[in-house]
């Protein structure tokens, strides 16, 4: 059996921008009266996607949010996120030069608990967009991770743009925390670990662990679908 394809998540893997998001998270739910700690958001709500991190935040805190106040939380949370990256590569060191390793090598995208938007606006600034078969954020999808939602969502999308089958088992996912390694498994792909966010004992659905995206090894990768 051979590899198809990687997919990659994005906040944690190649962008170092979960920090970032901490900070717009944070300053957000500050205006309502709520503080937010570092600690909390890392042991709680990183996993979500924003919708659903507002929410958990708001039944953690016990005061209630409708749709609509939660959907201008989301957009206003946004705003903070585009002028936090304004001028700064939110990169991790090495991720450029391993996603361009990968494209060389297989068909790859991102399935993201970010806003589509904003992954592209970041790929975009990064010169790295063009090498994306696809892009799956947050907003494409119904359920964000740990369902399977993201993934399923990826391998269909790379089927329809390559005018070939992609079989999730025949894909690789790469995730940095409990919630995406879950999705990815959830979905039939191959999970692998990056330690960015989390120790690699924190993860226990990969299949490895590397300890930073720069150490990625598309040879080790292949190397799972026969094993």
């Amino acid at each position: 059996m051979s590899l198809q394809a990687i997919i990659f998540d994005f906040d944690g893997v190649i962008a170092n921008s979960e920090p970032l998001h901490f900070r717009a998270f944070r300053d957000e739910v500050a205006t309502r009266g709520i503080q937010l700690t570092e600690t909390a958001y890392y042991t709680d709500y990183l996993g979500f996607d924003d919708a659903g991190a507002f929410r958990a935040m708001a039944a953690r805190n016990g005061v209630e949010w409708n749709d609509a106040e939660i959907a201008r939380m989301v957009a206003s949370k946004a705003e903070r996120i585009e002028f936090l990256e304004r001028n700064v590569s939110v990169l991790f060191p090495g991720a450029a030069d391993a996603v361009r390793r990968a494209a060389a090598a297989v068909p790859i995208g991102i399935a993201s608990g970010a806003l589509t938007h904003e992954i592209q606006r970041t790929l975009a600034r990064e010169e790295l967009s063009s090498l994306f078969t696809v892009v799956v954020g947050a907003d494409q999808t119904r359920a964000s991770k740990p369902a399977p939602d993201p993934y399923l969502h990826a391998v269909e999308l790379m089927s329809v743009e390559l005018h070939t089958s992609i079989q999730a088992g025949k894909c690789i996912a790469i995730e940095d925390s409990v919630w995406g390694l879950e999705s990815a498994h959830r979905a039939g792909l191959v999970p692998v670990g990056v330690a960015h966010t989390y120790s690699a004992d924190a993860l226990p659905l990969a299949r490895f662990v590397i300890p930073s995206i720069e150490q990625l090894d598309i040879q080790r990768l292949k190397s799972l679908l026969s094993e």
